[in-house]
């Protein structure tokens, strides 16, 4: 069961490093065999599933979605603890987001399920 105390504190931790535009910083939260699905891997990484495998495959869209918005800024809103996952609901550059992230045993992302209101 993860803590409210915990989901709050990783929440902080990784909304911290997506402002500072530290890629490196921001996937230290992930596994190397991670599976990450959003809309925006549609657009950006072209890939039409809307899911990457591995951290490789996420650095690659993500460095090129940072490059893209250099002004990218998130305003965490509120965070939710689960069984074994974090939810993060936050304000994004286009309106707001959530970010479903399913935890291993070291607290580490497995899978990551992005949602947004609206598109850019």
């Amino acid at each position: 069961m993860i803590s409210q105390d915990f989901a709050a504190n990783f929440a902080r931790e990784w909304i911290e490093a997506w402002n500072s535009h530290d890629l490196e910083r921001v996937l230290t939260h992930y596994r190397e065999d991670f599976e990450m699905s959003s809309p925006y891997i549609v657009s950006i990484a072209a890939q039409p599933s809307g899911s990457l495998k591995g951290k490789g495959a996420v650095r690659a869209y993500w460095a090129k979605a940072l490059e893209r918005m250099p002004d990218l800024r998130f305003e965490l809103v509120d965070t939710l603890a689960g069984v074994d996952s974090v939810v993060i609901y936050y304000r994004g550059r286009s309106g707001m987001a959530a970010e479903v992230l399913l935890l291993d045993a070291q607290g580490k992302v497995g899978r990551a399920f992005a949602h947004y209101a609206q598109r850019a």
